[in-house]
């Protein structure tokens, strides 16, 4: 397991990062503005029904094989599973992070509702949680503070082992809380999100029966509404999730760095399809307002062709596609790049 090179950035070039990241929160916090459900610790509570959310899925990836030869994968568990991971993932990456917690672009009301829940159906916390975590992050990335960095405890091959595991999963039992007043304010005057946020364990509920309740009505069974639990629940949430931990976990310590950042952010080719774009995590280090990650030539990001569709039916404006004039600057090296300032 090897380091990342270190990337030194000037203090203009610095600074301009900064402003468009979390480090605009970390200055202030709202006291005035509510708190949503619960304080800035985690409760045993908490901490268990985070440790269930993290196992089950997993266990079920554990007993796939078995499963698949007693129970079988049919073709509806199939496209049951791609659907609602489809859907989960993009409301994780244009949702949660591209348009709640980057403001990469204004989604009208339905549409705002619309990736709140779709983002919620991943089942990895209520939206305000996860932006406000996000955002931190952005604050201090790699440095003291960041929530979830690989580097915590050292770069030498244990530490980073230890830290890597950390920040793939271990972070999430963290008992202290991102400030979600000091990270999040402007969601907390959003009225639709705080009810969103509100209704987690519903969606918790929907994402994990919606797609037994299809599979049973597909196929006039139990034992396809059984299958289609364990696949497209089940396994699809784990899956889910570990694609995401991996852009916090993999992406800092391995990939190409052909932009200039502030920390070790780097691109992970292998990750593209399954992440919808967010393995190319060195441009959005780079740029973290643009809509678009995998601004190279064959870099793959499903979610900017998305964002891309919401943009051309009307359903989302002031999008903010990367330019050229700022990739140039923040160029280490040569690079062909696609999809500019659209």
């Amino acid at each position: 397991m090897t380091a990342t090179p270190e990337i030194h950035l000037s203090a203009e070039e610095s600074a301009e990062e900064q402003s468009l990241t979390g480090q605009a929160y970390a200055a202030r916090e709202d006291l005035t503005l509510p708190m949503f459900n619960g304080a800035d610790r985690q409760s045993i509570g908490d901490r268990i029904a985070v440790g269930i959310v993290v196992a089950l899925p997993l266990l079920a990836v554990v007993l796939a094989v078995p499963f698949a030869w007693g129970w079988g994968l049919t073709w509806v568990d199939v496209a049951l599973s791609a659907v609602f991971y489809a859907i989960a993932s993009h409301g994780i990456t244009v949702g949660f992070h591209r348009t709640f917690t980057h403001s990469s672009l204004k989604p009208n009301r339905a549409l705002k509702i619309a990736l709140a829940i779709a983002g919620s159906l991943a089942i990895e916390g209520p939206v305000i949680r996860w932006v406000a975590d996000h955002r931190k992050h952005h604050a201090f990335s790699d440095g003291e503070g960041d929530p979830h960095s690989p580097w915590r405890f050292g770069g030498s091959f244990g530490g980073l082992t230890k830290g890597v595991l950390y920040a793939h999963v271990g972070w999430l039992f963290d008992i202290e809380q991102t400030p979600i007043r000091k990270y999040a304010p402007d969601l907390l005057k959003d009225r639709d999100i705080v009810r969103i946020s509100k209704l987690f364990p519903l969606w918790i509920v929907v994402s994990l029966v919606a797609p037994a309740l299809i599979g049973g009505l597909v196929t006039w069974s139990w034992h396809g509404a059984i299958t289609a639990f364990f696949w497209a629940s089940l396994v699809r949430i784990a899956l889910v999730h570990h694609v995401t931990w991996s852009i916090n976990s993999v992406c800092h310590v391995w990939g190409k760095h052909p932009f200039k950042t502030r920390d070790k952010s780097g691109n992970v080719a292998w990750l593209a399809f399954l992440s919808g774009g967010e393995s190319w995590h060195n441009w959005h280090h780079s740029d973290p307002t643009s809509a678009r990650h995998g601004v190279l030539k064959f870099q793959i990001d499903t979610s900017a062709r998305i964002i891309e569709l919401f943009e051309w039916f009307g359903w989302a404006k002031d999008v903010r596609w990367p330019k050229p004039e700022r990739m140039d600057a923040r160029r280490i090296q040569p690079t062909s790049i696609v999809g500019a300032d659209q």
